[in-house]
């Protein structure tokens, strides 16, 4: 039975600066405290966006992973995928699409949740 070689944590960041331009800080320390917790959060990155056969390709993936990041409010997330769409190129033109989009889809859940809120306010008008 063959074993299957586990790259190091160093390794891992190593890829992370070649695909991203940096290892977002976090990542950075959590390796120093928890090297387990890097790996875990490999394999999810594995699980949501797998090297073998994927779905979409890796421009998308950044501006799906940049529009979910700026809706979440995660600078540090919103911070690394700044620094891969550099690292991969992706036009200006299409980054501020997705951030319009974001803004849109924002804008479009405040309407949304307020709804009890205009409900009232019709009651109120008549």
């Amino acid at each position: 039975m063959e074993s299957k070689q586990v790259p190091t944590v160093e390794q891992i960041f190593a890829g992370m600066r070649k695909n991203m331009g940096a290892v977002p800080t976090a990542v950075e320390k959590l390796g120093r405290v928890s090297p387990d917790l890097v790996y875990e959060h490999m394999r999810s990155r594995a699980y949501a966006m797998p090297d073998q056969t994927p779905a979409l390709d890796e421009e998308t993936r950044t501006l799906i992973y940049m529009a979910a990041a700026l809706a979440g409010s995660s600078p540090a997330c919103v911070r690394a995928m700044a620094d891969k769409a550099r690292v991969q190129g992706i036009a200006p033109g299409k980054i501020m699409e997705t951030i319009k989009i974001v803004r849109f889809a924002m804008a479009t859940r405040i309407i949304g949740d307020a709804e009890p809120i205009f409900a009232m306010l019709e009651t109120s008008a008549t």
